[in-house]
């Protein structure tokens, strides 16, 4: 093992004859691509750099773990202009994940237990379906960083985030507002707007709704410990997000929380864009409650089971709940008692029994992080996102022949995850979005930006490279 020193910090090559990619210091990604740039006598821009990055990246494997979407099944692509037989280039991780090939198989064969079973698989076979969100639990805590009992599967993120704030928002006449951040997610809003009402209040006046300064893109970590400080008194509830699905954004969920509790307030955070893409340690944090979908970074399907975290600090409180069959403990579950055996964990909040379908889906994606790590993800999502970065600033923003774009995400890695979002400065961000989807590309569009997202579990940096070949063909004056 080589470690080389750099001014601000260093970073670890594992294996250095093989030239594997391994960063403890990721935040120097730049500078690793650039050290590999000179050492391999290439230009970071090229084809060949791309391509030369995926081969000696010990990840790549896992691309061949995903299904592909090509290019010609592709709904709204322009066939006379790309190979149908082509890989698509999918960086629309952070919208829906792509499917794992194991997910068919952990379908299959739960399927085949209700077809050889009956109801004899709630107790027997692959996943006994009395028990089919626990072999998801293990892996789940490590990616959020929950201890187990912490860490439950059930319903829908939004539904879920309605089940938590009814044990955690409970405003009084003096301390009321729910304080999070402009351009949250919708269905965050909505559920904020309509907690609010259920107890009395007026958004109106109960809202506390932050904003970025005047001619910044994301929010400083300063203004929201500015805020909490003026307002805290007033604020029962703090709900950011982990990662900013606009922006891309990391808060800094410990910061936050910590002075958030000095000031007497609950945090929780929706981390429906952190889960699977950045680490987390939500217990040490002390973060009180947490929600999210799994059919993003985590791959599950779309609209798969979601899944949410309340710390063990809480598990003896009072805190209301609402109640339902699979609240029971295990073990009396089925005495089919007139009071409820509450289980004094997380589990405790569950209603009803969760679907075996979507947990095979989730379990069976959920093995691939459990195989590899969330560090070595994020480690190599670093790199990605970094190139990425570079190659929109060295090769579209630099030359006035092409497209530019403002990135309206941090530059900091340690305050970004597996996403840039990017405005178009000369087309509209629609425009480009049409003209990306007949070439094959998949990105998502909201409003006026488009976001890109690098995923590390089956994108390259040749999809990157392409990526940016297809930005840089565009002529914008036929558009």
């Amino acid at each position: 093992m080589s470690t080389i020193p750099y001014e601000n910090g260093e970073y670890t090559e594992i294996n250095g004859a093989a030239d594997k990619i391994l960063l403890t210091k990721s935040k120097l990604a730049q500078n690793y691509l650039l050290e590999k740039s000179q050492e391999w006598n290439v230009e970071l821009k090229s084809e060949v750099f791309a391509k030369k990055m995926d081969l000696n990246d010990p990840l790549q494997y896992l691309r061949g773990e995903f299904y592909y979407p090509k290019m010609g099944g592709l709904p709204k692509v322009d066939k006379s202009r790309i190979n149908v037989n082509d890989d698509s280039i999918y960086l629309c991780g952070h919208s829906l994940g792509l499917q794992p090939k194991r997910t068919k198989k952990y379908l299959d064969l739960c399927l085949d237990d209700w077809a050889k079973l009956g109801v004899y698989g709630h107790y027997y076979g692959f996943m006994p379906w009395a028990k089919c969100d626990y072999p998801c639990l293990p892996t789940m805590c490590k990616l959020v960083g929950g201890q187990m009992g912490e860490v439950g599967v059930m319903n829908q993120l939004t539904t879920n985030l309605h089940f938590v704030m009814i044990s955690f928002y409970r405003p009084t006449s003096e301390r009321y507002k729910i304080l999070y951040e402009c351009q949250a997610f919708p269905s965050d809003s909505y559920a904020i707007n309509s907690q609010i009402e259920f107890h009395g209040f007026n958004p109106k006046d109960a809202k506390l709704i932050l904003s970025p300064r005047k001619d910044e893109t994301y929010i400083r970590t300063n203004d929201i410990i500015d805020i909490l400080k003026k307002e805290g008194k007033s604020i029962a509830l703090v709900l950011f997000s982990g990662v900013q699905y606009y922006n891309g954004q990391v808060f800094d969920m410990e910061t936050i929380t910590r002075v958030a509790h000095e000031q007497g307030c609950v945090v929780g955070f929706d981390i429906a864009h952190a889960a699977g893409n950045i680490p987390m340690k939500l217990h040490d944090w002390n973060v009180d409650f947490a929600v999210w979908c799994t059919y993003k970074y985590l791959n599950s399907g779309a609209g798969c089971i979601g899944g949410f975290f309340i710390h063990s600090n809480h598990f003896h409180s009072k805190l209301p709940k609402l109640d339902g069959w699979w609240s029971n403990r295990d073990s009396t579950r089925f005495q089919m008692l007139t009071d409820i055996d509450r289980e004094e964990n997380a589990n405790g909040y569950r209603i009803s029994n969760p679907s075996i379908h979507q947990c095979a889906a989730l379990a069976a994606s959920l093995s691939i992080f459990e195989e590899v790590g969330i560090d070595k993800l994020h480690e190599k999502s670093r790199l990605l996102t970094q190139y990425l970065q570079y190659l929109i600033e060295n090769e579209l923003n630099n030359n006035q022949k092409c497209l530019s774009f403002q990135i309206l995400t941090p530059n900091d890695p340690d305050q970004r995850g597996a996403q840039l979002s990017l405005k178009p400065v000369e087309i509209t961000a629609q425009i480009l979005f049409d003209e990306l989807e007949k070439r094959g590309v998949v990105v998502d569009i909201r409003h006026d930006i488009i976001r890109v997202a690098p995923i590390p579990s089956y994108n390259s940096f040749f999809d990157i490279y392409q990526f940016i070949s297809v930005l840089k063909t565009i002529d914008i004056s036929i558009l």
